[in-house]
């Protein structure tokens, strides 16, 4: 199993933990592996519910930006592996339940944005960098908590908004203080795991069939951007101003 996250399970309850300092950005191949975990949760008949959340500054960072610098490549593995954990949380078998805290960033926002409820602490906040990181994708999955004219807003500006800015917009469950946070997501998890298996399995399926429009499909449009964003001496100087912390110049 990845070092980048633990799993346990209890009282039909699965909880995945990101962990991967210092700010939870994964490379091409723990996405994969994340992709992986969360779909095998989904098959176990012991889970009847998966929460997410994750330990350090913040929720998740998204993809690793120096792997990308060192091995452009690599873009297509890391688009791949996004694609995979994405669709494993929004296509999973049971609720998966994802609690937020910090900085939730680039892939999760994927993450987030895929779920079926989200929990988040005081200090969350949201924000999708890709212009600025030379990139493209999130924004379907951004869609699925914003507005139209916001997630454009906050796709073309790169900016941060706050949990408490986001709670306006009605898809944050609750927003609790961050040591409340993990039994905040095991409170409602608990409510769904008392739930006959079955049922709750059959809801699943039958609210992801009823959404407007297709999910992955509008992701996979949106990465098709990203591999031609990719071919761009602009975003190349991104990622090495990024690896390099000064400011890019175009």
């Amino acid at each position: 199993m990845s070092q980048a996250f633990q799993t346990s399970i209890e009282g039909g309850i699965a909880e995945l933990v990101i962990n991967k300092p210092p700010v939870n950005a994964l490379d091409s191949s723990e996405w994969y592996a994340l992709a992986h975990r969360i779909e095998e949760l989904g098959h176990d008949p012991e889970v009847r519910v998966i929460v997410i959340r994750a330990e350090g500054r913040g929720f998740c960072a998204g993809v690793d930006i120096k792997e990308l610098d060192a091995h452009p490549e690599r873009i297509v593995a890391v688009n791949g592996g996004n694609y995979a954990t994405f669709k494993a949380v929004h296509r999973n078998a049971v609720p998966v339940i994802v609690a937020v805290h910090g900085f939730v960033l680039g892939g999760g926002i994927g993450i987030t944005g895929a779920a079926d409820i989200v929990v988040a602490s005081e200090c969350a906040t949201f924000a999708l960098p890709e212009v600025d990181r030379g990139a493209m994708g999130g924004g379907a999955h951004l869609q699925r908590l914003f507005p139209v004219q916001k997630v454009r807003y906050l796709f073309f500006t790169g900016e941060k908004i706050t949990a408490q800015e986001a709670d306006r917009y009605g898809f944050i469950e609750r927003i609790v203080p961050k040591a409340e946070l993990r039994e905040a997501a095991l409170e409602i998890a608990r409510k769904i795991a008392a739930k006959s298996p079955s049922m709750i399995r059959i809801a699943k399926e039958a609210l992801n069939g009823i959404e407007d429009g297709n999910l992955e499909d509008k992701y996979r449009w949106e990465q098709g951007f990203t591999l031609q964003a990719y071919t761009s001496p602009d975003s190349a100087e991104t990622r090495r101003a990024f690896v390099e912390k000064r400011e890019v110049k175009f």
